[in-house]
C-alpha cells in the first residue's frame, strides 16, 4: 500500500467519523420531526446545554469529556462516539475496496444509510424516508454514471422486483401473525437494494439479513419478551457486506449447480 492510499484511508476516516456525529444527529431529530438545522447548533440530550466547538470533536469529546455532559454532568450514551467510529472504519473500507470511483459513492451512499437507520430504528423504529430518498438518488446517479442506460434500467427493475417480493412477504407475514409483521420502510430498503447490486445478490440479502438478524433476535427476546426487533439495521448491514464482498452471483450459483 503507497503512502498516498495511506493517506486517503486516513481522510475518508475522519470523513467518516465527523459526518458519523452529524448522522447521530438526523437519526435522532428526523423521526421526532425535528429540523436538522434548526437548532443549528448540537446539545446535550439532557439539560439542552449548547456543545462547545471542544465538545463536538467525533469519538474525542465524547473520551476526553468521561463520557458525561461538560454541563449537566449527566451520562452521555455510548451509541454516538459508536456511530462515530462504525461510520469512519467503514468509509476507510470503501476506499479500501473501491479506490477513486462510482462504487466507492455507491459505497459511501450505503455506509450513511447504515449509519442512520441503526440511529432512528433502533431507538425509535422509524426509518426517515426522506433519507432513503436520497439514498435511492445517490445510487441510481451513480449508477447511471458507471455503466450504459441498459444496465441502469436492470437496476430499477430489480429494484421494482424485490421491492414486490418484499412487499408479498409482508402480507404473508401479516396474514400469518395476525399483525405487522414488516415495516414499509423495510421494503423501500429492498428497493435500495435491488438498485445496489445484482439482482440475484438484492434477492440475496433477504435471506443474509435474515440469517444475521436471527441470533440477534433470540438474544433480545430471551432478555426482554416484549421489545420489537428492528430489521432495517439487518438489511442494510447484508447490503453493504455482499458490496464488499463483490461477489460473482454466477460464481456462487456454480458451486451448487456444478457440484
Amino acid at each position: 500500500m503507497s503512502s498516498i492510499d495511506i493517506y486517503y484511508l486516513v481522510i475518508f476516516f475522519i470523513l467518516g467519523t465527523v459526518l458519523g456525529s452529524f448522522y447521530n444527529v438526523v437519526g435522532f431529530r428526523l423521526p421526532k420531526g425535528e429540523s436538522i438545522f434548526r437548532p443549528k447548533h448540537s446539545y446535550c440530550p439532557s439539560c439542552h446545554h449548547k456543545l462547545g466547538a471542544l465538545e463536538l470533536v467525533p469519538i474525542f469529546s465524547y473520551l476526553f469529556l468521561g463520557g458525561k455532559c461538560k454541563h449537566c454532568k449527566k451520562k452521555i450514551s455510548p451509541f454516538y462516539p459508536f456511530v462515530e467510529m462504525v461510520t469512519g472504519i467503514l468509509f476507510a473500507v470503501s476506499y479500501y475496496s473501491f479506490g477513486l470511483s462510482w462504487n466507492l459513492l455507491i459505497s459511501l451512499t450505503l455506509v450513511s444509510l447504515f449509519s442512520i437507520v441503526i440511529v432512528s430504528d433502533l431507538n425509535y423504529l422509524i426509518i426517515p424516508d426522506e433519507v432513503i430518498l436520497l439514498s435511492i438518488l445517490v445510487i441510481a446517479f451513480a449508477t447511471l454514471m458507471k455503466s450504459d442506460f441498459s444496465i441502469f434500467l436492470q437496476s430499477l427493475g430489480s429494484g421494482t422486483l424485490l421491492f414486490g417480493v418484499m412487499y408479498s412477504i409482508m402480507l404473508l407475514g401479516d396474514w400469518m401473525f395476525k399483525k405487522e409483521s414488516l415495516g414499509g420502510a423495510d421494503i423501500k430498503l429492498m428497493f435500495v437494494a435491488g438498485l445496489a447490486l445484482d439482482p440475484l445478490l438484492g434477492a440475496m440479502v433477504i435471506f443474509v439479513s435474515s440469517v444475521i438478524a436471527l441470533p440477534v433476535s433470540l438474544i433480545l427476546y430471551s432478555i426482554n419478551k416484549e421489545r420489537v426487533i428492528p430489521f432495517g439495521p439487518f438489511i442494510v448491514a447484508a447490503m453493504l457486506l455482499m458490496f464488499f464482498l463483490k461477489v460473482d452471483v454466477m460464481r456462487f450459483l456454480g458451486l451448487f449447480l456444478y457440484r
